[in-house]
């Protein structure tokens, strides 16, 4: 097919930009100004670049959703005029401003990746985790993006293993998450670890010790209006689309209360549910950039997920960093386990006492070493990181390279992640 008839297949905006691109050269060729010719060509084959790379994307099956992981390993990417790097940058800045600006309807069919036939949409647990943490396509893997966009979802058989953890509270044992039971699950996740005693009080209005049905529904209720993805829900409708029905009557309630729902949730079964809860999206988080199944992630695969919260402005300066990993031989070789993984994660809860260790050893000897930084998570915090996991961290963090870390630099990042999840949504809209 000619270059041409491709393009009179293409959209419209496509077809309208080459044909303005076309007349703008031939009204050049006639240009008495030559200073204004070289800036004028210039103009012309940029935007005929462009005009091909959205035509390239709108091809069917342009790129590849995780619902596609399986074909996606056996099949190489079709060809972009714009690097794959640069894609994947764009993609990963505009699912951010989702995550933290969109109400939650648009989150949720953003990242759901199944829809049935009668249009309802659902999330896999995998979807689940990417709607609340911030990602990257995992390195090894030629995916730019992490949800989907219209018209990309078809009903068919989920991709994606099952979540032994999801399916304790899934009554009808299809492996999908619906928009109602997502909002429960998110606004579940906004409580720190540190804060599930209090909550659990928060919970029981007559202090008894047990939450009924009623107490629940009635504090999570209060907490949706103040969690960032909780807030201005509208019962899962928006723009036609069938998200599912209200948030009251997930299933999750069931697991909790019983069907007659007159079940009392006791405190230790509450504390265990958010502890499993954390720990299972930590899992799916592994799982994520484990792109090959191998059990282990790639040094850069690790480093994207310390950076991936970091505010927008200082985010294009750590990505950076992390893709000089694959210039340095040795930290380019190191592969970290999910052991490793979780106890980084250890050390993000106890952020407080951790930075005030990092600025006492800062002030006292003048830099912060690895030596420091090992024995700041050690001994104030009981979290051992493996010299792998430093190296890693150092290799982000230390900006000039004199083996002192940016203290301030690594804190901030770590923090924004931990209260991203629980802080109400942005002042605006995308």
């Amino acid at each position: 097919m000619s270059a041409w008839s491709a393009l009179r297949r293409s959209p419209r905006s496509v077809h309208r930009l080459y044909i303005n691109q076309f007349r703008h050269i031939r009204h050049l060729s006639g240009s008495d100004n030559p200073e204004s010719s070289p800036i004028s060509f210039l103009k012309w084959v940029g935007g005929i670049t462009l005009a091909f790379a959205l035509y390239s994307y709108s091809l069917p099956n342009s790129s590849l959703s995780f619902a596609d992981t399986s074909q996606s390993l056996h099949h190489p990417p079709p060809k972009y005029l714009i690097g794959d790097a640069y894609r994947r940058k764009v993609f990963f800045n505009y699912e951010k401003r989702i995550r933290m600006r969109s109400p939650p309807e648009k989150v949720f069919e953003y990242f759901a990746s199944f829809e049935a036939d009668d249009g309802e949409i659902f999330m896999t647990p995998a979807d689940l985790m990417r709607a609340v943490v911030p990602v990257f396509p995992p390195s090894e893997s030629h995916l730019v993006r992490d949800g989907y966009l219209r018209g990309e979802r078809s009903p068919g058989e989920l991709q994606c293993a099952p979540s032994k953890f999801f399916m304790l509270f899934d009554t009808n044992s299809d492996g999908r998450v619906s928009f109602k039971e997502y909002i429960f699950f998110v606004t579940l996740l906004s409580i720190p670890e540190s804060s599930f005693s209090v909550a659990f009080k928060m919970f029981d209005l007559d202090c008894n010790g047990e939450i009924d049905i009623d107490e629940f529904k009635k504090v999570m209720t209060l907490m949706r209006t103040h969690n960032r993805q909780g807030a201005h829900h509208s019962d899962g409708l928006r723009g036609g689309r069938n998200l599912g029905g209200h948030v009251e009557n997930g299933g999750l309630l069931q697991d909790f209360f019983g069907e007659d729902g007159k079940k009392r949730l006791q405190y230790d079964r509450f504390v265990r549910f958010l502890r499993d809860l954390h720990e299972e999206m930590l899992k799916l988080e592994f799982a994520h950039y484990d792109y090959k199944f191998r059990g282990t992630i790639s040094a850069k695969d690790f480093a994207l997920s310390m950076v991936a919260a970091a505010d927008l402005k200082y985010l294009n300066k750590l990505l950076d960093r992390v893709d000089d990993l694959d210039n340095e031989s040795p930290l380019s070789r190191i592969k970290i386990s999910f052991e490793e993984f979780k106890s980084f994660a250890e050390l993000r809860k106890k952020l407080q006492p951790f930075s005030l260790a990092l600025f006492c050893f800062g002030q006292v000897n003048g830099r912060l070493t690895r030596i420091d930084f090992k024995r700041a998570a050690s001994q104030v915090c009981g979290v051992s990181l493996t010299d792998n996991v430093i190296e890693i961290v150092f290799h982000v963090f230390d900006t000039n390279h004199d083996g002192n870390l940016s203290s301030d630099e690594f804190i901030r990042v770590l923090e924004k992640r931990e209260r991203d999840i629980a802080e109400p949504t942005e002042a605006a809209s995308c």
